[in-house]
C-alpha cells in the first residue's frame, strides 16, 4: 500500500532546507476556492478578503520560512491568462508577504522543458507530493514519492522553469 501523502502543515514542518511548488494548469476548480472566485467574478474579492481565506496557508509559509526554509513557487500559465490566472495573480503579492517567492513562465517558453505530467511540491529535493486533479479541476487524492529518480526529475524541472521565469513584479496579466 502507497503511504499516504501527508498535509501541507506536516509537508512545510518536514522542510529543513528548501520548499518548492510548480503550477502548471491554468484553471482549478477545488471546492474551496468557489466563493472567493465568485467575489471576484463579482469585482468584489479584495486582499482582506484573501488575508481572511488563506490566513492559515500565509502563516504556514511564515513559519516555515521563519524555520529559515526557502519557499519558492513557479506558475506556468498559457497566454493570455485565464480569468482562474488573473485570480491567482491578485493574490500573490499576499504569498510574497508571507515569505513565498514566485515567479510566472509563459507556457510558450516552457515548450524545451522537460517536466512531470503533474503539479508538485518538492521538498528539500527529496519527498515529492504530486498534486492531482480530475478532468473537470477538482482536487483528488495527492500521490507521494521519495523516489530519488522522481526528486532528481522534479528538482531539474522546477529549476529549469526557475530560470527563465519572469518575478511577480514584474509579470503583467
Amino acid at each position: 500500500m502507497k503511504p499516504k501523502a501527508p498535509s501541507f502543515d506536516e509537508l512545510l514542518a518536514s522542510a529543513r532546507h528548501s520548499a518548492v511548488h510548480l503550477e502548471m494548469r491554468d484553471t482549478y476548480a477545488v471546492l474551496e476556492e468557489e466563493e472567493d472566485l465568485a467575489l471576484w467574478h463579482a469585482g468584489k474579492w479584495t486582499h482582506d478578503h484573501a488575508r481572511d481565506a488563506l490566513a492559515d496557508w500565509f502563516a504556514l509559509v511564515s513559519r516555515t520560512v521563519g524555520r529559515g526554509v526557502t519557499v519558492r513557487r513557479a506558475r506556468i500559465v498559457s497566454e493570455p491568462v485565464s480569468e482562474y490566472v488573473r485570480f491567482e495573480h491578485f493574490t500573490t503579492p499576499l504569498n510574497i508577504e508571507a515569505g513565498e517567492d514566485v515567479r510566472w513562465l509563459p507556457r510558450r517558453l516552457a515548450l524545451d522543458i522537460p517536466l512531470p505530467a503533474a503539479d508538485f511540491w518538492l521538498i528539500d529535493a527529496r519527498l515529492v507530493r504530486f498534486n492531482l486533479f480530475s478532468g473537470d479541476g477538482d482536487a483528488v487524492e495527492p500521490v507521494l514519492s521519495d523516489d530519488p529518480t522522481v526528486a532528481s526529475l522534479c528538482a531539474s524541472a522546477f529549476e529549469a522553469v526557475w530560470q527563465k521565469a519572469i518575478v511577480h513584479e514584474d509579470y503583467y496579466v
